[in-house]
Formats: structure tokens, C-alpha cells, sequence
């Protein structure tokens, strides 16, 4: 989905003294460099779990909402996914700021927020109108719809654990070995299955 980073994450999820404990660094000689690896090592967190850790702004563009026969849940259903939902793929989903529109004149226009629902609890994140609205007609042209969302955990004491366990064994491995690849002069080394399984179970699946 073409999703635009608005506005980065003020912080990070490990601090530069929670790094240097797991590294077993002392000195401060080598603090923006382990600083630079800790925000590397989060991203690729974020890429290989598709979430947010620290808040940020997002913003999805669309060529136009999503169509569908029905505006409303499955009767009986305990859960659905609509085909007229919009998924927000960056979880958690904390709130959706605005949802703007090229209309058909070509003006831009911000649905008012009473004509959706957000269900954040869901991972992605489902946005459809409220009961008894339906998305708007839009220019049929590319672009014409952007949904600005912030996403996130927060605090950093609220991201899991494990993802951060991870990030702190990324950031060993990055301040350990620095170049491309590796000289290995004392025997066969392999890498620890465990660790990237770490991140297993946070995963959001769009299917």
C-alpha cells in the first residue's frame, strides 16, 4: 500500500542505556554510532512486523475508496471484512486525523469524522463508513484520497518485549560485525534460529 511517512517517531523503543547494558559497553565513545544502529535496527523491526513502535504520523493515498454491494457488517457475523473496508496497515492504529478527497469537481474535501468508524482493536486496522453513509463519489484520478493516521505504542514501555529483545540483539550484531560481511578466523559460526523467530508473533498479515 503506498503509505507516506508524515511526521518520524520522536523516540526509540530501547534507550541508548539499554543498548549499552546488552552490549557491555562502558565508554561513551561509541553513543552516536550505537544511537544510529538502535534506529536501524527498529526499522527493520517495523518492516519485517509491518508496525509502528514509537508513534508517528502516517499518511495512505488512494486512487479512490473501495467499492462494494454492502455499506454494513455480515448480519449474524461475529467478525467480517467488508470490501468497501479501507485497511490501515501500520498497527496499532491510535486515530485517524482526517480522510480528504478530491471530489468531482476536483476540490479537495475533508469527510467529516461522524461519516466513519475506526476499529483499531483490528490488526490491520478497519475503516468504513458509519451505518447508513457511504463513501463519496472522487475524481477519477489518481491520488484522490488520503487518509492521515497516527500509529504506535506510545511509551516505549508499552512496545513488547520480544520486539524489543530483538532489537537489542540486532543492534549486538550490527555494533559487532560493521562491514558488509565477516572474517571469520576461529571456526564455523552460525546464526541463532531463535532470534528472528522472536518476531513471529507480531506480524500483521493483510490477508
Amino acid at each position: 500500500m503506498p503509505l507516506q511517512l508524515v511526521i518520524p517517531p520522536a523516540g526509540e523503543p530501547v534507550t541508548l542505556l539499554e543498548a549499552k547494558q546488552h552490549l557491555r559497553v562502558d565508554v561513551d565513545d561509541d553513543d552516536a554510532l550505537i544511537g544510529s544502529l538502535i534506529a536501524a535496527a527498529r526499522q527493520a523491526a517495523e518492516t519485517i512486523t509491518g508496525r509502528q513502535l514509537m508513534t508517528a504520523r502516517w499518511k495512505l493515498v488512494l486512487d479512490a475508496f473501495p467499492s462494494a454491494t454492502f455499506t454494513h457488517a455480515v448480519s449474524g457475523a461475529t467478525f467480517s471484512l467488508p470490501a468497501h473496508a479501507v485497511l490501515l496497515a501500520k498497527c496499532p492504529v491510535q486515530t485517524v486525523l482526517s480522510i480528504e478527497y478530491l471530489d468531482m469537481n476536483g476540490t479537495l474535501q475533508t469527510m467529516p469524522a461522524d461519516d466513519y468508524v475506526l476499529d483499531a482493536a483490528c490488526e490491520p486496522a478497519r475503516l468504513t463508513p458509519a451505518f447508513g453513509k457511504a463513501w463519496p463519489p472522487t475524481l477519477p484520478q489518481i491520488g484522490a484520497v488520503t487518509v492521515t493516521f497516527d500509529a504506535g505504542y506510545g511509551l516505549a514501555s508499552a512496545v513488547p518485549e520480544g520486539i524489543k529483545s530483538w532489537i537489542k540483539l540486532r543492534v549486538g550484531s550490527l555494533y559487532g560485525h560493521r562491514e558488509e560481511v565477516s572474517v571469520l578466523t576461529r571456526g564455523r559460526i552460525d546464526p541463532l534460529p531463535f532470534v528472528d523467530g522472536l518476531l513471529d508473533g507480531y506480524r500483521v498479515s493483510l490477508v
